[in-house]
């Protein structure tokens, strides 16, 4: 803490850090806070928001046994699910792909057998 704490301004800077400790506040902050009525408001402001901040919590709920793990299973599955339907979407990407050069090579077969057979002499 620094040691001159005769302003508001240095006691308000220690009042949460004070407010933490079991041993309470040192000699020269009692002593500031026992004559200065700003940072005494300052102080109940704290705690009344310290308070607040406790009553927020939420109770804590108790599980049934087995209850976690059967989440962790359900969550696990459901990661498993997705990425194999990722993979399978990019595989399907894939597979178009690959149908849509089968066919262009299969049209280009047909067009230059087209134009192989039109260019033959006709036998007599």
């Amino acid at each position: 803490m620094p040691s001159d704490l005769s302003t508001c301004a240095a006691v308000a800077e220690q009042l949460p850090a004070v407010l933490g400790t079991p041993g309470g506040a040192p000699a020269e902050l009692a002593e500031h806070l026992e004559h200065c009525l700003s940072c005494q408001a300052e102080l109940a402001r704290y705690r009344r928001l310290l308070r607040m901040l406790a009553q927020l919590r939420p109770d804590r709920v108790e599980l049934a046994p087995g209850a976690l793990s059967e989440l962790l299973e359900v969550v696990e599955g459901a990661a498993k699910r997705r990425a194999i339907r990722s993979a399978l979407a990019g595989h399907r990407v894939a597979y178009g792909g690959g149908l849509l050069a089968a066919a262009f090579a299969g049209a280009c077969l047909v067009v230059l057998g087209r134009v192989r057979s039109a260019r033959r002499p006709a036998s007599a």
